[in-house]
This record gives structure tokens, C-alpha cells and sequence, in this order.
């Protein structure tokens, strides 16, 4: 099987196990947030404003469709009806990777019905920082034009490449490709981890290279360490399944990684454990901007369009009563809402500061 070969089969691999396999480990921190309740909340519950601005655009919620798939014709149907979720409910939305349709360009299509049902929403294309190394500003703009985005997310995903039998395990260079692309770039860039959260030290990194938004992707959410050893179970390669279940609880907790970014600049984007519309609020009484969710919308969005519809629907009730229920009729009212903070993400938040 050729490298682009290997490419194409492995996202239909993620895209298989994440729906039939509990591929969630560790502990966001959200469970340890609760927020302080306005017994006179003094606003109209159908009043409640979700509309928001992201990187200079308005936004109807602060949901964030979070990158999930493509790259395979296969994964298509699910990229369209994410798509024409998004362009209903005027979430913004980001593409899986785009390393398959930059290889091959006849896979282009199962990321280019995005822009086709959503032609207003706010996109995000996605590739990672080794291809940006090996391949520089060049490819970044082929995934802009591809899919006709408005923002570039470059994804940090080591430590599924430190476990996946293919991974690209050297990621020096990086923060200069980074630099690089932030200088040159036709759209602003976003950062992405995918699961294992970004430090308060890697936050200033990315903002001194000139990043526009920073997607956290912490820990307690979808796991690539365990994703990566089921997909290495089944290809039978025992060592490495063994480094996944070695790694399964490393990373920053969302929560942690939220309050450590959200210090250093902005704008934030919680994404890692998010799993309803309560979590939603409170990531944004914590100081996100905006809140992604993916494996929550990925078995909707793969059933069927009134299911997806249905699922949003639910989110958007959720965090309407979780702003009622916190005094906030708008987006911009929900960020001065006091929490209380328990727990371990007490304890790691204590010892940071």
C-alpha cells in the first residue's frame, strides 16, 4: 500500500472506530466547574442571545462543529450533513485533516461539500504541523482554497504520532513553520491540539509566532492514545497498542487548559470533553470564545440529518438554560458569570498560580 494509500485507509479506520468503540478517556474538568446561580436571573429565558464574533465574523452560537473527518469518499455524507447543520444553525465548522486530498486530489470532494452546503458559515480547513514543516505555506493555502475557508488550522497531534505505526515522530521545526505561514498566510491561523491540551508556556509560544486563535484540544474527551491502540490491536501490533494503554491518561485536562491559555491572550477555543450545552456555558464562563464538540454530533451526523438537527437542537436548549439559570441573556454576559471550581482541577489550577 503507497503512503497516500495508508493515508486514505486510516481516516476511514478513525472514522469507524470512533463510532463503534468508547474511545473517550481521562477527565476534562468540566464536572468540576459549577456556576454560580442567579436564584433572580432578571432575563427572558426566550430572549437568550447565542449570536457571538469570532476572528471578525458574526456568528449566530458559540457551538463550534470540531473537525472530524474526510479524506475518503466515504466520509462525504457525513462531511455534507455537518455542513448543512452548520450553515443552519450558523455554527462556524473546521474539516478533518487534509492530508489525503492534498496527496490526491480526486479526494477532494469529500471536503470541498462543506463549502457547497455551507456557503456562508465560517469553515476552518486543517492540516498538521509536520505537513506545514515538510510542505510550507504552500499546502496551507491549497487547504484554504480547497474547501474556500476562512481560517487555517494547523493541528498538533504528537502524541498520536508518538503511538500510530505511521507517525511522524520528529516535530523539529515546527514553531518556525508556524511563524512562518502566520506572516504569510491569506486567512488568520488557528492552532489546534487534538486532545492533550496547550500550556500556558505553549499559548505564548504560539501568540509571539503571530497565531490568531488557539483551539486547546485538551485531555478527558475523544482519545487518540486509545483510538490509536484499538486500530493497533486489530492491525496486530501489540507493542504499540501497549505504548497507547501507557499513554491513555496523559495530557491537560480541558478545564486546566482553558484557565491556563485564557491568560495569555485570545481568542479561545474549549474543545476536549465537551459534551453538552451545560459544558458550554461553562467554558465560556471560564473565558472561551467559542466551544467545540465532534464525537457528540459524529453518530448523529452519521444517522441522518433530522438527527443531527435534533441533537443541536437539544445543545442550544441545554445552554439557553444554563445562561437563563446564570442571569446572562447574552454571549458577552456569560463571560462575567462566577464559578466555583472543586476538585482536581482545584488542586492543578492552585498549584499553577
Amino acid at each position: 500500500m503507497s503512503r497516500h494509500e495508508e493515508t486514505t485507509s486510516r481516516k476511514l479506520d478513525h472514522l469507524r472506530i470512533c463510532s463503534k468503540h468508547d474511545i473517550e478517556a481521562g477527565k476534562s474538568g468540566f464536572p468540576d466547574i459549577r456556576i454560580v446561580h442567579a436564584a433572580l436571573p432578571e432575563c427572558d429565558m426566550d430572549g437568550i442571545d447565542l449570536s457571538c464574533r469570532f476572528l471578525g465574523h458574526s456568528l449566530a452560537t458559540p457551538l463550534f462543529i470540531a473537525a472530524m473527518t474526510g479524506g475518503h469518499p466515504d466520509t462525504t455524507e457525513v462531511n455534507r450533513r455537518l455542513a448543512r447543520a452548520a450553515e443552519q444553525y450558523g455554527c462556524a465548522i473546521g474539516v478533518g485533516s487534509q492530508r489525503a486530498a492534498l496527496e490526491r486530489p480526486d479526494l477532494a470532494e469529500s471536503f470541498a461539500v462543506v463549502r457547497e452546503e455551507a456557503p456562508t458559515a465560517f469553515i476552518a480547513a486543517n492540516i498538521g504541523a509536520v505537513q506545514l514543516r515538510e510542505h510550507g505555506t504552500g499546502w496551507a493555502e491549497g487547504a484554504v482554497s480547497m474547501i474556500d475557508a476562512d481560517a487555517i488550522a494547523i493541528h498538533l497531534n504528537f502524541l498520536q504520532e508518538a503511538i500510530q505505526p505511521e507517525g511522524d515522530r520528529d516535530a523539529t521545526g515546527c514553531l518556525g513553520a508556524i511563524e512562518e505561514l502566520c506572516s504569510d498566510a491569506s486567512v488568520p491561523v488557528i492552532i489546534k491540539e487534538t486532545g492533550s491540551g496547550i500550556s500556558r508556556e505553549t499559548a505564548r509560544l504560539l501568540w509571539n509566532a503571530g497565531v490568531k486563535a488557539i483551539d486547546i484540544g485538551g485531555h478527558g474527551g475523544t482519545s487518540w492514545a486509545k483510538i490509536e491502540g484499538i486500530r493497533e490491536e486489530e492491525m496486530n501490533e501489540p507493542r504499540l497498542t501497549r505504548l497507547g494503554d501507557d499513554f491513555i491518561d496523559w495530557g491537560i485536562p480541558t478545564v486546566v487548559s482553558l484557565i491556563e491559555v485564557r491568560e495569555t491572550g485570545g481568542p479561545v477555543i474549549a474543545t476536549g470533553g465537551v459534551r453538552n450545552g451545560v459544558d458550554i456555558a461553562k467554558a465560556l464562563a471560564l473565558g472561551a470564545d467559542m466551544a467545540g464538540m465532534a464525537l457528540p454530533l459524529l453518530a448523529p451526523a452519521m444517522e441522518s440529518d433530522t438527527a443531527l438537527a435534533g441533537a443541536i437542537d437539544h445543545i442550544h436548549r441545554q445552554l439557553k438554560a444554563a445562561m437563563f439559570l446564570s442571569g446572562a441573556p447574552t454571549i458577552r454576559d456569560m463571560r462575567r458569570v462566577r464559578t466555583y471550581i472543586t476538585g482536581e482541577t482545584r488542586t492543578m489550577i492552585q498549584k499553577y498560580d
